[in-house]
Parts: C-alpha cells; structure tokens; sequence
C-alpha cells in the first residue's frame, strides 16, 4: 500500500481540476493516476491504496481509440477483489458504459423509460423501428456528450442510411432504437446523488436540438448553447432517482430524466457515473458540490480506518 489512503484514477485531467483543488483545501492526501498509458500485474498482492475513486469518462473513446473503458472494468475488478473500496467500481461502471443496461434496470425498478429495442446488428434496426413511433433514434450503447446519437424521422430515412453505413455503431457493437421523446418545455432533468441520496437537481434546457447536454464547463464545446437552472423536481421523481443509483451502485452520479411532451410521462433515459457537477455551481446552485463530494469521501476513508 502508499501512504496515501486515496487513489484516483481518471482519464481526462482538466475535468477534476475542482475536485484536486477541494481535496487539497480539505488536506486530504491522495494520488492522481492517469488511466491513459496505466498497466498492472495481475498478481500484484495489493491495490494502490484502502480507497480508489474511478474518474473514467464514457466519452474517452472519442479522444483515444484505444480508450481505457473495458481495461477499467477489469482493473477494478481486480483492485475490489484485492479488497480496495472503488468508489464508483466495476458494478457501476458496468451501467455507466452500456445504455442497455441502464434501460434495463430502469425498467426493472418499474420506472418508465422511452420505448427502445436493442439489437447488435445494423440489418435488424429497421425491425426494431417498425415496432416504434416515428421519428426514432438510434444510438450506440456508449457514448458520451451527445455522441453516438442519430435522429431519423421516416423508416426510408432510416433504411438510406443503414444502406450507406452512416447509422451509429458505437465500441461494443450494441444498438438501441428508440422512440424520440420531445422535451416537455425543451429540457431534461439530471438529478445529481452522493452515496444513494438527492445531492442537487438542474434543468438543462437548449433551442436546438442537441442531444448533448452535458453540464459541466468541459462540454460546452461545438454545440447550441444550453441554458442550466436548479430544480426541485416532485418528491417521487427523487425518490426513483434515489432508488435508481443505489441500484446501479452508484457513490455518486447522476440519473435525467425527461417529461415526454405527448402524454406527460417522466421517463428515466440515462445513468453517468462521471459527475463534474455544474458549470459556474455558486451562481446556479449557491454552493459548491464539491465540498460535499469530498467531505463524503472523507467519512468513507475514516471508516476504512475504524475498520
């Protein structure tokens, strides 16, 4: 073990900047390790450190094609099995990269969701849209900030472009179909937890329609402008958000969810396990996230030491 008792593993360093900073505010000792050029020994003894944080995006395939998702499933695999507490682990990370899973352990809960099929091979995607409501998207089952997400609003729409092989297919070769749900009012809900409880909740709304609604400074990039504002959203919809991180396993991160402007529904769409939190978090929120994400923390190294 090192002497510090906090490992983070993270793949994209200018996105953790306020986490480093609050961490060092709070004097808690810890190591920042880079994913990206990270091996280890599959008969190493011992994890890095009692406490490890997973700081690993979805979206790092869009930066590098040989992305460290699936190398950080089985890292944290061994690390847990080694007795290290991961913060956000392999349980959690294997929601985190796959829209499927997420759908399917919504629905498991018995909380609605947009209608979806899935299926692995681009030849079955017009079947699987001719059980949906036009228009419908297409999306491949990990993405990040938007990516691997197409919208088609005929089935020949769809079929011109399964022909030219212009349909998202994504790293692991798994499709959803999925009925497009207008935004009641152009926005969505992300409502944002801490260890399985309500941490914050934001309305994101935009004028086009983008499907990248990321909140965090980092995301604002190439993209409609998009309006973030706190939200209280009715007590049953925090208490299946709630429900829905603690079954994903989630230490911390956030669940959206949309009203569906045709009947009214709330419908639970996505779960992402790498929380930033809120761009500019005093003037939308009044406090910082982060504190509270660190002074979490901070209970759980202390209870790795009682123990």
């Amino acid at each position: 073990m090192t002497s510090a008792p906090l490992t983070i593993l993270y793949e994209h360093p200018a996105w953790f900047a306020p986490l480093f900073a609050e961490l060092a505010r709070q004097d808690i000792p810890y190591r920042a390790v880079s994913i990206t050029d990270h091996g280890f020994d599959p008969a190493a003894p011992a994890p890095p450190s009692p406490i490890v944080f997973n700081r690993v995006a979805m979206s790092s395939f869009l930066r590098e094609p040989e992305h460290p998702i699936f190398y950080a499933q089985a890292l944290f695999e061994h690390w847990e099995g080694l007795g290290a507490r991961v913060l956000n682990g392999s349980r959690a990370l294997a929601i985190d990269a796959s829209k499927a899973r997420q759908l399917a352990l919504i629905r498991r809960l018995g909380l609605d969701i947009p209608a979806t099929r899935i299926v692995h091979r681009a030849r079955d995607i017009p079947a699987a849209a001719a059980q949906l409501r036009f228009p419908v998207l297409v999306k491949a089952d990990i993405g990040g900030a938007g990516a691997g997400i197409e919208r088609y609003d005929t089935a020949d729409e769809l079929a011109a472009a399964i022909a030219e092989q212009r349909t998202p297919a994504g790293v692991n070769g798994v499709i959803l179909v999925q009925e497009y749900a207008p935004r009641r009012g152009g926005r969505i809900t992300r409502v944002e937890t801490l260890g399985g409880r309500y941490l914050y909740a934001i309305d994101i709304a935009s004028s086009g329609d983008t499907f990248d609604l990321c909140p965090a400074d980092a995301c604002a990039v190439d993209r409609p402008p998009v309006t973030m504002t706190a939200a209280q959203p009715p007590a049953a919809l925090v208490a299946a958000a709630e429900r829905i991180a603690k079954a994903a396993g989630l230490d911390v991160g956030g669940v959206e969810y949309l009203i569906d402007d045709r009947d009214g529904r709330a419908c639970f769409y996505d779960i992402n396990a790498l929380s930033n939190f809120v761009a500019r978090p005093l003037d939308v929120l009044g406090w910082d996230p982060h504190e509270r994400l660190v002074a979490h923390v901070r209970s759980i190294i202390a209870e790795g030491r009682k123990g």
